[in-house]
């Protein structure tokens, strides 16, 4: 395995340890464990416990243990997928991506998988406005990770690597 695979599986085992820790210290130490209780941390941030049994902007919500597994299996097969693509990948930024996705996808499929639901907790508003659902460390890594692929795939261009015909060219004008 190259140093920069390892640079990506270190980042997903990073971000799934931060999601999983997070997850704990709420739920557990701060004891926001029922749904809908919440705790002020800024005038704009509240942790806020949510069970999220669904996917992405409470899509495909599994609301039975038929479709709680499916999605378990879905998000399964996106993340071998993932690292399929990471262990193919040779780009450092694009690795480092993968990691923060597949990482989060790995946290989201273990709280899905052990507790039948997702620990949602972070909770970002302006007053009344709420720019996003009530997320975790684990979808905040994954929108990141997203994020990067396509900045990276849209708007950074690689060098052209030279060719010995261009050297020898370079070398001879």
């Amino acid at each position: 395995m190259t140093k920069t695979r390892g640079i990506g599986l270190l980042v997903a085992l990073m971000v799934f340890l931060v999601d999983q820790g997070t997850k704990y210290f709420v739920t557990q130490s701060l004891g926001i464990s029922y749904d809908g209780a919440s705790t002020e941390i800024f005038s704009f941030f509240d942790l806020r416990y949510v069970e999220n049994i669904g996917v992405s902007l409470g899509l495909f919500r599994a609301s039975t243990e038929t479709w709680r597994w499916a999605l378990v299996a879905l998000t399964s097969l996106i993340a071998i997928g993932v690292v399929v693509w990471m262990l193919r990948e040779r780009k450092l930024g694009d690795v480092a991506a993968l990691g923060l996705v597949l990482g989060g996808a790995l946290g989201n499929i273990l709280d899905r998988s052990r507790l039948g639901f997702v620990v949602d907790f972070a909770d970002l508003h302006f007053g009344t406005w709420r720019p996003f659902l009530v997320f975790n460390v684990a979808d905040a890594a994954i929108t990141i990770g997203v994020l990067i692929l396509l900045v990276r795939a849209l708007f950074v261009r690689d060098k052209p690597r030279a060719t010995q015909q261009d050297s020898v060219e370079t070398i001879n004008a």
